[in-house]
């Protein structure tokens, strides 16, 4: 028999649904990390929309409809519409008569480059739903990990109680599943300050007991450890924990005031550290409260970099999302596209050509990615896969090293006679 106590969530959790809209999940212009639900399909209406507004002048508009065409955007996901009407003076803190904002919306949707759009335009994180929530709150319900990371470096309140007594971190839980991006999102709370031991104001139970009463074990061991001693020097406790790939004890050290650029003896930061050691539930982590994926260390490696050391591509499609700078250069003067060729990073090489890096990029040692997977391969199937994949990206295979020799002149050199048949077949 299920208590009225439990009726009556469940009623809020039915109210809550209804009144978050769509479901398309989060996903930004670089590849995504998590798998998208399936998106409303568009009406003849929008589409009708659309086409108007490439035939007409958006300056022609009222602020009305401008501000209405930038809601429909927001609920579509389409990040290039809503820049358009934005810079057409559409406002981003609009809402309709649902209390639904352009801002709103892509925080409860998980629409990670539309939230970073309307911030930069201006949005107010601290306008609220009809729930008296914030984008913060309705992110955090969601288990939006990446964008409650976003919205935590704003000056959104953190502890800020809705109308059903309930607060970011509340909402994690009592309406979060306990999966990884739940976990995340509890411990991005945790790190930025969130009140642990405030119990909400429905049934007077603190985040932890809502955890355990939920079964949530995993984000209870995240808030237990959120209540430990803060560590006596938090930094060196940071890079410990990024280090060691323990995300739990990162969030206590940045509650206790870490740096999240903190540097170690040789310049490294926690999120290079992670990355490193390929711990991505860390590194999400940090990422998601803005580390830096071009903090370069004394060796001239940023955490991007060692994404084509390591050949990742769980790890390299996280920071994608965080716009790292694809030309910086290694202390060889290669881009990461290189040492993952020469490494046998056929995944990861993949990956690469589908964004805007530069395949013919040559290092200081005069190789190009091409000439690495040749010179330093062993000319077997990974290394077969590669040279295939760069030439069917648009590789250069006339591009020839220092002392004029091309790589298919190398691979007939050192006898790996499939990768020669594929450098000719492309010849």
């Amino acid at each position: 028999m299920r208590t009225a106590t439990a009726l009556a969530l469940a009623g809020v959790l039915v109210t809550l649904a209804g009144c978050a809209g769509g479901s398309p999940a989060d996903r930004s212009d670089a590849p995504p990390t998590v798998v998208p639900s399936a998106a409303p399909s568009e009406s003849p209406e929008s589409v009708t929309t659309k086409q108007k507004e490439v035939e007409n002048p958006l300056s022609e508009l009222s602020q009305a409809e401008l501000d209405r065409r930038l809601l429909d955007a927001a609920w579509a996901d389409d990040v290039p519409r809503a820049r358009r009407l934005i810079e057409a003076g559409a406002d981003v803190d609009w809402r309709d008569d649902t209390l639904q904002s352009a801002h709103l919306v892509a925080a409860s949707e998980g629409y990670l480059e539309l939230v970073r759009l309307t911030l930069r335009n201006g949005a107010d994180v601290d306008v609220h739903d009809s729930f008296d929530g914030t984008g913060l709150i309705r992110a955090a319900e969601r288990g939006h990990d990446l964008v409650v990371g976003r919205l935590l470096q704003t000056e959104t309140p953190v502890d800020h109680v809705n109308n059903l007594g309930w607060t970011a971190l509340h909402e994690s839980i009592t309406l979060g599943a306990g999966t990884p991006t739940y976990q995340a999102t509890v411990r991005a709370l945790v790190a930025r300050g969130a009140d642990i031991a405030r119990p909400a104001e429905r049934n007077g139970q603190t985040p932890l007991q809502m955890a355990r009463a939920r079964g949530q074990d995993r984000v209870a061991k995240i808030l237990t450890i959120a209540g430990e001693p803060a560590p006596a020097d938090p930094d060196a406790a940071l890079l410990a924990a990024a280090e060691a790939g323990d995300p739990d004890r990162a969030a206590l050290a940045l509650r206790a005031g870490a740096d999240l650029e903190a540097r170690d003896a040789a310049r490294r930061t926690p999120l290079l550290l992670a990355v490193a050691g390929d711990h991505d539930v860390t590194a999400r982590l940090l990422v998601a409260l803005g580390a830096d994926p071009d903090a370069l260390d004394e060796r001239s490696d940023t955490p991007w970099l060692v994404t084509g050391v390591t050949g990742s591509v769980p790890m390299a499609q996280l920071l994608l999302r965080f716009q790292p700078d694809l030309t910086v250069r290694n202390r060889y003067g290669g881009i990461s596209v290189i040492p993952a060729a020469e490494r046998g990073h056929a995944d990861y090489v993949q990956l690469m050509t589908t964004t805007a890096m530069d395949l013919d990029h040559v290092n200081d040692l005069g190789w190009t990615a091409l000439l690495e997977a040749v010179i330093l391969g062993d000319g077997g199937p990974a290394h077969q896969r590669i040279v295939r994949t760069l030439l069917e990206a648009g590789a250069d295979p006339a591009l020839a090293d220092r002392e004029g020799v091309t790589a298919l002149q190398h691979a007939r050199q050192k006898g790996q006679a499939e990768v020669a048949r594929i450098l000719r077949r492309h010849g």
